[in-house]
């Protein structure tokens, strides 16, 4: 009896001592294992008698249930204090300002074309997108473009098999859909996308670009609708007091054409580096609807006209942003695209 009694002081002090869990399953393996002291008491009642036996198990049995008692309660102490360590090397100091998200921003090429959607939309123009791969009838033929025209050449055009290539103008778009309304009218779409030609990459060119080309058709269509059109676009892009001026010129799929114009908004009009010294700095190319391509179409001629343009949507961000390399579109340099407002 008086070793059970040693044998528990001796334990609760060592356990009340303990700094660490890790210590004090030593101590529970010490005193509570299969080798340790209680486990050589329980050996010794052989050697008692059988009155001894009863008593003597019953201490031994409570000294076991004691330690294992303590040995729980300075586990969870244990336990607690540990916790509470780790909380305060873990402390977060919620005074401290956050960590604000990285927003990305607006690419120039894509804020350039929702202006031109959102003004045309406006306008009454349907947006209309295509695939880039088309059938060589509506990139070309369906466009007035007869076989032995330049752009026709391999050169010029990316071929995937003879009767199909990645298109080289989004006018492939609008002859789909001048085949699909026939003939209904009006017709009043813009046409945004990608466009692929053979060309050596430099400044002021790419072999991949963006176009917008705009198609009007109804009844007495005239150059003047156009001009007005292209005027107020012009305005709403470079500013209210830009002015528009045509010059002849030739396309495939339109007559008259032109070449347009708009007065420079850096100098006003009296001459800069930006307009080389002229006050103009042109944007675009349109004209009236070439009778054959209205024909082809199932349109009379006779009864409806209208008016097509393409604008290039680098040429109109290089103007206006003063961008002076087309290939800083394609780098994905975040530095230049952090220069540009994130659209909302």
């Amino acid at each position: 009896m008086k070793t059970i009694e040693e044998l528990l002081q001796e334990a609760t002090q060592k356990i009340q001592d303990v700094k660490d869990s890790s210590s004090l399953n030593d101590l529970r393996v010490l005193y509570l294992g299969k080798k340790g002291p209680v486990q050589e008491l329980m050996k010794g009642m052989k050697d008692l008698s059988k009155e001894e036996k009863p008593i003597f198990g019953q201490k031994v049995n409570q000294l076991k249930q004691d330690l294992s008692k303590m040995i729980e309660e300075k586990k969870e102490q244990l336990a607690a204090l540990e916790m509470q360590k780790k909380i305060e090397s873990e402390k977060i100091d919620i005074t401290l300002p956050g960590r604000k998200p990285e927003l990305g921003n607006a690419h120039p090429l894509n804020l350039v074309r929702q202006e031109l959607e959102d003004l045309f939309i406006g306008l009454g123009y349907q947006v209309i997108e295509g695939d880039d791969i088309v059938d060589d009838e509506y990139c070309f033929e369906r466009a007035n473009i007869p076989k032995d025209h330049p752009a026709r050449d391999m050169q010029d055009s990316l071929y995937i098999d003879p009767n199909r290539l990645l298109r080289t103008h989004t006018t492939a778009i609008q002859m789909v859909v001048l085949e699909e309304s026939a003939p209904n009218l009006p017709i009043k779409v813009v046409c945004p996308g990608k466009v692929y030609r053979r060309d050596d990459d430099d400044a002021t060119h790419s072999h991949q670009f963006m176009q917008m080309e705009g198609l009007v058709i109804g009844e007495k269509v005239t150059l003047a609708d156009l001009k007005g059109t292209l005027e107020f676009m012009a305005r709403k892009l470079f500013g209210q007091d830009r002015q528009i001026r045509f010059r002849p010129s030739y396309f495939p799929f339109t007559e008259p054409s032109v070449e347009v114009d708009v007065s420079c908004h850096i100098c006003n009009g009296k001459g800069c580096p930006t307009c080389k010294g002229t006050g103009w700095i042109e944007i675009l190319g349109a004209g009236e609807v070439h009778p054959n391509v209205l024909k082809m179409a199932g349109y009379d001629p006779e009864k409806c006209s209208g008016f097509a343009f393409g604008v290039g949507i680098e040429r109109v961000a290089m103007l206006k942003y003063g961008i002076d390399d087309i290939r800083h579109f394609y780098t994905n340099d975040k530095r230049f695209n952090s220069t540009f407002k994130r659209y909302e």
